[in-house]
């Protein structure tokens, strides 16, 4: 029978290594039942509360309509999805395709497990948004910043009485300034987005990876 391995992790308190060790752990299942290894689906620091964003399993999805394999093996359902739709859909359309799901927390998943622990993993989502916009609120109570790094902006890293790093502190890069405010100025004299991101002044300059007048539309 041919196994297919999906892994994922989803946040900065992970690492990739997480994603090998789940790899791990899934192969020595897959081998202890008898089985082979037809392919090994990831996703890096993707979460598990949207499915249209994990090229990983969308390629599993895509794999299984094929036939290419016959069973799907992860770590715990959450891993597949976090998603009640999501968890429903995927388990669909691999039930569809005839291909089984397992995982070494659950065992084989079935229709009540897709309806109990779909509704857990809702619920565990829920819970996490709460807290993670509290902490966001509490950080900027502190006068940090809770999200990353903005252009125009470098991240700040003190060692703190305590012997941690510090997070959530920036100060003003004055090559990125100048072009933000350049930006800015454009933009407030009337000039069109285009228009200001083909600016030749613009141009001359050593550019970032990613046009800077793009990141502060998708930051405002």
């Amino acid at each position: 029978m041919r196994a297919a391995i999906y892994a994922r992790y989803s946040s900065d308190l992970q690492s990739e290594t997480s994603i090998d060790d789940q790899v791990r752990l899934c192969r020595e299942r897959v081998e202890r039942d008898g089985m082979s290894v037809a392919e090994i689906f990831t996703d890096y620091a993707i979460s598990g509360g949207s499915l249209s964003n994990r090229p990983g399993m969308l390629s599993l999805l895509a794999a299984a309509k094929h036939g290419d394999f016959d069973v799907v093996v992860a770590e715990a359902l959450d891993r597949i999805s976090r998603d009640q739709e999501d968890i429903a859909a995927i388990y669909k359309r691999l039930r569809h395709a005839d291909v089984r799901i397992v995982t070494l927390s659950e065992g084989e998943i079935n229709e009540l497990h897709i309806g109990l622990k779909g509704t857990m993993n809702a619920l565990f989502l829920k819970d996490l948004a709460i807290k993670t916009r509290r902490g966001q609120r509490g950080r900027v109570e502190a006068g940090k910043i809770p999200g990353g790094k903005s252009y125009g902006h470098t991240i700040v890293r003190r060692i703190l009485d305590n012997g941690s790093v510090s997070t959530g502190e920036r100060e003003i890069d004055p090559d990125e300034a100048t072009i933000v405010r350049r930006i800015f100025a454009e933009y407030a004299d009337g000039m069109a987005p285009r228009r200001i991101r083909r600016s030749p002044q613009r141009r001359r300059r050593r550019q970032p990876a990613q046009r800077p007048v793009e990141r502060i539309h998708h930051q405002r």
